[in-house]
């Protein structure tokens, strides 16, 4: 049986997984904070379960992408949001304003992806390979490769054209 201790050792090295899954499917800072404590509580409900079979952070992103979308789908059916905050969340102080803007151009793009593109496209620039991304999302990694081409694909279309 895993202990408190360990689990907070986890979330405290992990953290960053959650706030990125966090920031990338919500659009207010509000909504962050509340799906960040809501994936920390799934974390913890199947922390007891947790067999090792995989690393700590591949079983992370899984719980946290499945909380996220669950948590994207109970907001559709809420009255939506307008408003994007274009700030990230524990920024390193040396980021200059262009490179602000870059980033947040780009996670504006990314939220205009389905659900599952989202969470593909986060991984990938998470620096996780293939075979991670399989593990996380239970696609093939044929699948990986395919779905990435087209997200690719999709956020430079988006991008150049303005949209």
């Amino acid at each position: 049986m895993r202990t408190k201790k360990e689990f907070i050792k986890d979330i405290k090295v992990n953290e960053g997984i959650i706030y990125k899954v966090s920031r990338l499917y919500t659009n207010t800072v509000e909504d962050q904070k509340d799906l960040f404590q809501e994936i920390v509580y799934q974390l913890w409900k199947s922390y007891g379960s947790f067999k090792k079979e995989s690393m700590v952070s591949t079983w992370m992103y899984r719980i946290a992408l499945n909380t996220a979308i669950s948590h994207l789908k109970k907001e559709k059916r809420k009255a939506t949001r307008v408003t994007i905050d274009h700030f990230l969340l524990n920024h390193p102080d040396d980021i200059n304003t262009e490179t602000e803007e870059r980033i947040a151009l780009l996670y504006a793009h990314i939220k205009k992806l389905s659900m599952v593109e989202r969470g593909i496209i986060l991984l990938y620039l998470e620096g996780k390979n293939y075979d991670d991304i399989a593990a996380i999302t239970g696609f093939t990694n044929t699948n990986v490769g395919t779905r990435l081409a087209r997200i690719k694909q999709k956020l430079k279309s988006q991008i150049n054209n303005g949209n």
